[in-house]
């Protein structure tokens, strides 16, 4: 059924595919919809998190309990829509309580006919998914929940679920990245704080494979005086060196967050190895992380609920200092945590030595890739930091740094101690030392 608006009295229900059902009411749109459904730990940037592609065909649970009372503004939006594909949230502001919000949050899930559920226990509902992983979920609500005057059975609604597509061999990059090029200027964001100059010349090009990018990821690069030529997923190598100036400036090609399962991404495998063959500089965060992974010649897994929300810790080896950062990823890389740095194993070690330089403290889950051979590295997170936090930020310095000079790479990684049996690393007093914060 199309989404229609709803009122405060619409009943919903949320179907698990192994059954488990959560009856509340109606937020947003009414109707039907499908998609995995995941939480989210962050207590505030709900905007963003909405209009991140990232989160494409996905049910996002909030965890906080009480959502929307900031409203919804044009100004904090990642793209151009919202994203997921359903909302479920235990307690809707009644009112908005923001000078800058423009409208209610549900008036917006409404308007772009994006389907929610409200007055759900979304603690237990958090404890079922931990427990039990990820899963296919839906929900129903209005008439939809209805057929020839009586309440649909169960049954009914968890076969529709269990016959909805799963994300695991899932290639949706293609299905949220721009059609066309276009290009962000350092004179289009406010360069004072890197001592830049509107309409000066820009002290690198990047062009940035949209694979599901955030508004703010090139503008951050914008900031730093980097000229931002974001392409369209389906672009070739030949594209990406057509669109990098040739007169001897800094170059670079960075790989966007985006949304589906990496093993899927074949051709952006592909196209990644051509820019590592040419040694261009490379940086990738999240989905061009588990890229990187692969282009490298390392496997990825899903993990069983996954890393989201803006309060994950994690360790730079760089630095010794733990940052606290925002995540949004169901994949991540399979790559030993406790080598020093052997040659990856693509092709006979066809791209040198590779370490992992971050680790998530929570799981010890890999949480970034340095290649020593090669001037390319990715981070598994968002330093974008929209909404929050800004720990990360130093790593589009980091990036400027291999296009401004690269004779200083690599950065200097402190080894890992091997761990006797787990394969993953132990990490010393030292390591975990966060004296001074990013």
């Amino acid at each position: 059924m199309t989404p229609t608006a709803t009122s405060p009295a619409t009943p919903a229900a949320l179907v698990l595919e192994d059954g488990t059902t959560y009856r509340g009411r109606a937020y947003g749109a009414t109707g039907t919809t499908f998609g995995e459904i995941v939480f989210s730990t962050g207590m505030t940037g709900y905007q963003e998190t909405l209009t991140d592609p990232s989160y494409h065909r996905q049910i996002v649970v909030m965890t906080a309990p009480h959502v929307g009372n900031t409203g919804v503004n044009d100004e904090d939006p990642e793209s151009g829509q919202i994203w997921v594909s359903g909302y479920v949230v235990r307690d809707p502001a009644r009112r908005v309580s923001s000078w800058r919000a423009q409208h209610s949050l549900g008036e917006e899930l409404a308007e772009q006919g994006v389907v929610g559920i409200s007055d759900v226990d979304t603690r237990a509902l958090t404890r079922r998914l931990r427990e039990e992983g990820v899963m296919r979920a839906g929900i129903f609500s209005g008439a939809d929940l209805v057929r020839d005057g009586y309440p649909r059975p169960v049954e009914e609604l968890v076969a529709q679920v269990q016959a909805s597509p799963q994300m695991a061999g899932a290639d949706l990059a293609r299905e949220v990245s721009t059609t066309e090029p276009y290009t962000v200027e350092p004179a289009t964001v406010n360069p004072a704080e890197y001592g830049g100059e509107t309409g000066k010349a820009p002290i690198a090009t990047v062009v940035a494979v949209d694979l599901g990018i955030k508004t703010m990821t090139p503008v951050r690069l914008a900031e730093r005086g980097v000229r931002v030529v974001v392409v369209p997923q389906s672009s070739t190598i030949a594209d990406l060196e057509a669109a990098l100036p040739a007169d001897g400036t800094p170059v670079g090609v960075f790989f966007s967050n985006g949304p589906g399962d990496p093993s899927a991404s074949s051709h952006e495998v592909e196209l990644l190895r051509a820019v590592l063959d040419r040694k261009i500089p490379f940086f990738g965060i999240c989905f061009g992380n588990q890229l990187l992974g692969r282009a490298l010649g390392y496997g990825t897994y899903k993990l069983g609920y996954g890393h989201r929300g803006i309060n994950q810790p994690v360790l730079d080896r760089t630095t010794a200092k733990v940052e606290v950062t925002a995540h949004n990823h169901g994949f991540a890389v399979d790559a030993p945590l406790d080598d020093a740095g052997s040659s990856a194993p693509h092709d006979g070690g066809r791209y040198g030595r590779v370490v992992v330089s971050h680790v998530g403290l929570n799981d010890q889950v890999v949480e970034g890739l340095t290649c020593l051979d090669l001037p390319a590295f990715s981070v598994q997170y968002h330093p974008e930091a929209a909404a929050g936090p800004h720990d990360a930020a130093y790593l589009f310095d980091r990036f400027v740094g291999l296009l401004t000079n690269p004779a200083a790479w690599p950065p200097a990684i402190r080894s890992p101690q091997p761990a006797a049996q787990t394969g993953t690393a132990q990490l010393t007093t030292a390591q975990l030392t966060t004296e001074e914060n990013h």
